[in-house]
């Protein structure tokens, strides 16, 4: 398992979050020229061949017989169903609710890791955790307008379930197993099931191939989806996957903030609330307890 330096994994952590919170406006506009499915599956599958076009050299490193079952649970976790179920689930209700909900993931990973992982879910973190989720709700509430059904808050939360399980997995799994590889498959494989399930329940003629939708597709293909997850996976496999997730919960605030400086939407104090919340979340998660000092023989 690779190591990485405080500021090698901090500077991985700028460039995931900005990478994750741009895609959201970038997706956004690129939605109204494309079907939801096909557009998922396209930008995912062109990703992982992209990927494995890049690491043939490196084909020794697959070892398929071994790692078949890592590298299709995670497309099945990290693709399929995340991808999928959150591309259905923004239909059936508000996105500022969606958003909420699927960034359960963090609260969800510490959860699960503590139970798989063998990592303590104390005190500090579980309050972190539950501040970072507030943070985002405070930061979502502008979203929350409209009609919501059971079916979305069920997909909602599944996407977070999906999510979380795959970051357990890969961390719990995947140590042994080549990240670029990882990535490779599984959004080559999770891009195949999504493409046809696109073409099955949605036209390829409803794409308009212009200007916005090439900018989605392409920006998906290289740094949403390939170099975003090449991050993702590195990171929650050279660390603690709880603390890893806490960062993400900068992404929904991060995509808040572009809003408001690209589309001069007001600075509420929501948003305010909710940067002071995820950073003092984030902070908590992160923050080593001290250790007890020695008690003095009397």
């Amino acid at each position: 398992m690779k190591t990485l330096s405080a500021a090698q994994r901090f500077g991985l952590i700028v460039a995931l979050v900005l990478i994750w919170g741009v895609s959201w406006s970038i997706y956004k506009v690129a939605l109204d020229y494309t079907p939801p499915l096909l557009f998922a599956g396209m930008r995912t599958l062109l990703g992982g061949l992209l990927l494995m076009l890049l690491l043939l050299p490196k084909r020794g490193r697959i070892r398929w017989k071994e790692n078949r079952k890592v590298y299709l649970i995670s497309a099945l976790l990290n693709v399929v169903l995340f991808y999928g179920l959150q591309t259905i689930g923004l239909l059936y209700m508000p996105s500022g609710l969606f958003t909420v909900l699927v960034y359960l993931q963090p609260v969800l990973v510490g959860l699960f890791a503590s139970l798989w992982l063998d990592e303590r879910m104390t005190p500090l973190k579980a309050s972190g955790l539950l501040l970072g989720f507030l943070g985002v709700v405070s930061v979502s509430v502008g979203g929350f307008s409209g009609h919501i059904a059971v079916i979305g808050v069920v997909l909602a939360i599944a996407t977070a379930i999906s999510w979380a399980f795959g970051t357990v997995y890969i961390k719990k799994a995947g140590a042994s197993v080549d990240a670029l590889w990882l990535v490779a498959f599984q959004c080559t494989l999770g891009g195949i099931v999504l493409t046809l399930s696109g073409s099955i329940s949605e036209s390829w003629s409803d794409i308009v191939w212009n200007g916005a939708y090439w900018t989605g597709l392409l920006f998906g293909v290289f740094l949403g989806i390939a170099l975003s997850w090449i991050i993702y996976i590195t990171l929650t496999q050279a660390g603690e996957a709880s603390q890893v997730a806490s960062y993400t919960f900068l992404v929904p605030l991060l995509s808040v903030l572009i809003g408001t400086l690209a589309l001069h939407e007001p600075f509420s104090r929501f948003l305010l609330l909710g940067l002071v919340l995820i950073g003092g979340g984030i902070y908590l998660v992160n923050r080593k307890a001290r250790p007890k000092p020695a008690a003095i023989a009397s």
